[in-house]
């Protein structure tokens, strides 16, 4: 088992939002997303999976916290960033934390488990 984007355990715009408790949840298999690329999760819980150029997954709320945009639809990944391309809002992908203006609120993050080729979110 190899857990990846471990969760902040701050709260609020400076260190991150932590997590919900949210059940573990079956995203893709490992070999189904690119690096490089990002996925919505369908569900209650809007909740986007990205997979980084090194091959390291993250999860986030999906949703760009300054403005309503989907990042798991549209996005750019920059190394362990995120950059929403509606004004350029930046988040760290491990945090969640938001790096720069005009986002101010951190994304809520979840730590993702892969086991046996398969991806969860926790």
């Amino acid at each position: 088992m190899v857990r990846h984007g471990e969760p902040s355990t701050g709260s609020g715009p400076e260190t991150g939002s932590g997590t919900s408790a949210v059940p573990r949840r079956f995203a893709c298999k490992v070999d189904d997303l690119e690096p490089g690329t990002s996925m919505v999760l369908p569900g209650d819980d809007s909740i986007a999976l990205f997979r980084t150029e090194a091959g390291e997954f993250f999860a986030t709320g999906d949703t760009c916290t300054h403005e309503e945009w989907s990042l798991g639809e549209d996005s750019d990944l920059e190394g362990d960033e995120v950059v929403c391309p509606l004004h350029m809002a930046r988040f760290d992908l491990r945090t969640g934390k938001a790096l720069c203006l005009p986002a101010t609120i951190a994304l809520q993050t979840y730590t993702v488990v892969i086991e046996d080729g398969q991806v969860f979110v926790e």
